[in-house]
C-alpha cells in the first residue's frame, strides 16, 4: 500500500498527464478568479503569506488545502519549482482530495 503521500503526488501526476494541472502563485490566482480551477493546493513549505492569500482567494469558491507535500518533493511534476497548485477538473480534483483524508 503506498503512502499517503506517494498516492497524493500519483494522482497530482495523473492531472499533469490529463493537462489538467495548474502551478505558480499567479498563474492558478488568475484561473480562481475566472473560475477555471476546482481546487487549489499548497506546498507544505509555501509562505505564511502565500497559504494566507491563497485561503482569502479561495474562500467561499473552491477548496484550499495545504497538502504535506514540500515544492522540493513536487519538483517532479513542474519544470521549475512551485508551491502553489491548481486542479482544474472537478472528478480530478476529488481524487486529489481522496488522498488528503
Amino acid at each position: 500500500m503506498p503512502k499517503p503521500e506517494q498516492a497524493l503526488l500519483g494522482a497530482l501526476g495523473i492531472c499533469r498527464k490529463a493537462g489538467k494541472l495548474l502551478y505558480g502563485y499567479d498563474r492558478v490566482e488568475e484561473a480562481v478568479l475566472r473560475g477555471k480551477i476546482s481546487m487549489v493546493l499548497l506546498a507544505s513549505d509555501a509562505s505564511k503569506r502565500t497559504a494566507d492569500h491563497m485561503h482569502t482567494l479561495c474562500e467561499g469558491l473552491i477548496p484550499c488545502k495545504n497538502i504535506p507535500l514540500t515544492s522540493v518533493e513536487l519538483n517532479v511534476l513542474t519544470p521549475k519549482p512551485a508551491a502553489v497548485f491548481g486542479v482544474a477538473d472537478d472528478n480530478l480534483a476529488r481524487l486529489c482530495a481522496k488522498h488528503l483524508a
